[in-house]
């Protein structure tokens, strides 16, 4: 088993203010639009080093997503900041018609989703919003593991010609990415290589992905962990390659089991390589308010329900 180390832990949408920090000071078209929550999204930096770039639209998510589209027919780059929830759920309208139909060169950044927003409750976890974003077409849907990843991914997508959805989250996880890691969309990363399993995971569960291959490496079962950054386009290849040694798969995800990344692998292999697959995710239900650390282990998303998945799932093969 590959040791997988991390000296810091560090929450993913810091990682986004960064990037978009050093965007600011190296590519000139690129904007920002924050719905009154510039602290929580980490867009400080940016708004005080290109004051005359920054734009604090307030409670207006729908409105910010319209000014962003038209902010791109005069050759701008905008990236739009608020909480996951109020930039999909409140705004698919605006997204759907001004956005995406449209192939408008926005970036909208979500933070604050899935169950790790913890305290805030149901309201404001959203666990839907991945597959939203995923079935419109022409939108790219991205979901970094750690910091450094998220720095990476939203420099890279300012390169990246058409509609973005960039999702992380609030809570301090492991930082083991490489700081200095190439950033390449719908490109998976083969975290290590196994025989017996293949453990597909994104975002925040990556690291429980790979603390949970360890306590299968202990039991002699050895996994294969691919980390799933981009859900939308998907690296079909990647997969089929890793499960067609492996014969079985997990997928795991801080999303609703409906229409996240678990659904993308499964209708890629009733496709084309039916094979056995169990879900590590949210099953049909919202959260509730309380710590991260308890809705993640009350609503199946530990380091233990990997477990329990891979040792079902190999019975199946």
């Amino acid at each position: 088993m590959k040791k997988f180390t991390y000296t810091e832990k560090k929450d993913t949408r810091s990682g986004f203010g960064a990037g978009l920090s050093e965007l600011g000071k190296t590519n000139p078209d690129v904007v920002a639009l924050c719905a009154d929550l510039t602290g929580s999204l980490k867009m400080d930096a940016f708004q005080k080093e290109h004051p005359d770039r920054f734009f604090q639209v307030g409670i207006a998510e729908a409105n910010m997503m319209g000014i962003a589209a038209g902010l791109t027919i005069g050759g701008k780059i905008p990236f739009t900041g608020t909480f996951a929830n109020f930039s999909t759920g409140r705004v698919y309208d605006q997204i759907r018609q001004s956005i995406a139909y449209s192939h408008k060169n926005v970036k909208i950044c979500a933070s604050h989703a899935g169950l790790t927003l913890g305290e805030d409750g149901a309201t404001h976890q959203i666990l839907e919003d991945i597959g939203l974003m995923k079935m419109l077409p022409n939108m790219v849907v991205i979901n970094p593991c750690d910091y450094n990843q998220t720095k990476a991914a939203t420099i890279a997508i300012a390169k990246h010609h058409g509609p973005v959805y960039l999702r992380f989250g609030r809570p301090a996880v492991p930082n083991f990415t490489d700081a200095n890691q190439p950033f390449e969309i719908g490109k998976a990363v083969l975290l290590q290589e196994g025989k017996d399993v293949s453990i597909i995971a994104t975002g925040h569960l990556v690291w429980k992905a790979i603390e949970a291959a360890e306590q299968l490496a202990v039991k002699g079962i050895e996994a294969e962990i691919i980390n799933i950054h981009t859900i939308k386009p998907l690296d079909n290849e990647a997969i089929l390659k890793s499960v067609a040694k492996t014969k079985c798969v997990v997928t795991a995800e801080e999303h609703q089991m409906n229409g996240g990344l678990g659904d993308s692998v499964a209708q890629l292999l009733s496709r084309t390589m039916p094979t056995p697959q169990e879900f590590v995710a949210v099953n049909d239900s919202f959260g509730e308010s309380g710590t991260p650390d308890e809705l993640m282990e009350k609503y199946g998303l530990s380091v233990s329900a990997i477990v329990n998945a891979v040792t079902k799932v190999r019975t199946r093969k």
